[in-house]
């Protein structure tokens, strides 16, 4: 459950500090007593050079964890978590930091997913803010937990498809974040292997076939209309502008309902009067949430 900044974190808990702190936005990421009992945020203040603590919560079971950490543990020669945690805390190693992150963090996507929620964003909410921003022609979204690029790149064919020759007119440039610096690099890539859901004259008109394989690059495009920016979820939201919609699917799966309720908040006041936020099919909002319902899973401010 969540523990406030002011609350002491019991002394026989070990933390594991993830995190790079030669980037620039200075991430804070996932931090767990390996032995013990809960997860523990921390982020890295650029400004006092210390650690703050933000918050707790439970993101992964600790079989899980086990099963994610347990080679990379005995690979390091080391029988117990114990004795790790308190190696990883002592030397900081950027790299042994960013690779236990990388083995908690859950980078699973695909192209088309969840088509219900494109059929609402190319039926209701694309004709809905071309009415409202004709004058300005520019749409502010944010794909939240972007992992290996696959949502933010579909955003932006829905918006070509929808927008059609009109769409060099527009900016619709799409902000997409995640704490991963593995999976933005392979986002950046942009390179896959397509699923049979994605539509022929689609195929050909995104994407061009990487010679020798079987994969296929993002054309430029649609390339780049996506923004990667690495960013963690549970670090304040102050981004220059507001957005008009937040797709965050298949991220809050992993949070405890207080962690969650707090990032809806944070989403809320990040939205524009208005704007929606889209999570996934197997995600609930809290009874108290702010936004309104619209349809499955998206939700509006009102």
């Amino acid at each position: 459950a969540g523990i406030s900044a002011a609350e002491p974190v019991e002394e026989k808990s070990k933390v594991i500090v993830f995190g790079d702190t030669f980037s620039p936005s200075a991430y804070a990421s996932l931090l767990h007593s390996l032995e013990g009992k809960s997860f523990t945020l921390l982020a890295i203040s650029e400004a006092e050079e210390s650690l703050q603590l933000r918050g707790a919560y439970s993101v992964l079971k600790q079989q899980l964890i086990s099963s994610r950490l347990s080679s990379t543990v005995e690979a390091r020669g080391f029988t117990d978590f114990g004795p790790f945690v308190d190696k990883l805390l002592k030397e900081r190693n950027p790299q042994d930091m960013e690779l236990v992150l990388n083995k908690l963090t859950t980078n699973y996507t695909f192209f088309m997913r969840e088509n219900e929620h494109f059929d609402f964003f190319t039926k209701v909410i694309m004709p809905e803010l071309v009415r409202k921003y004709q004058s300005k022609r520019s749409i502010a979204i944010w794909s939240a937990g972007c992992s290996s690029g696959e949502e933010p790149y579909n955003i932006s064919m829905y918006i070509k498809e929808y927008l059609g020759v009109q769409a060099a007119q527009w900016d619709t440039r799409v902000l997409a974040t995640d704490i991963s610096q593995k999976a933005l690099a392979s986002a950046k890539k942009g390179i896959y292997e397509l699923p049979d859901t994605i539509p022929p004259n689609w195929k050909k008109r995104y994407f061009v076939p990487v010679k020798g394989t079987q994969q296929y690059a993002v054309a430029p495009i649609i390339r780049d209309n996506v923004i990667f920016q690495t960013f963690n979820l549970m670090d304040p939201i102050k981004f220059r502008l507001k957005f008009d919609i937040i797709f965050c699917r298949n991220v809050m799966i992993y949070f405890d309902q207080p962690t969650k309720d707090a990032l809806v908040r944070r989403f809320y006041d990040a939205t524009v009067p208005g704007g929606y936020l889209m999570i996934s099919h197997s995600e609930n909002l809290g009874k108290d949430a702010p936004y309104q319902t619209v349809a499955p899973s998206t939700f509006q401010k009102r």
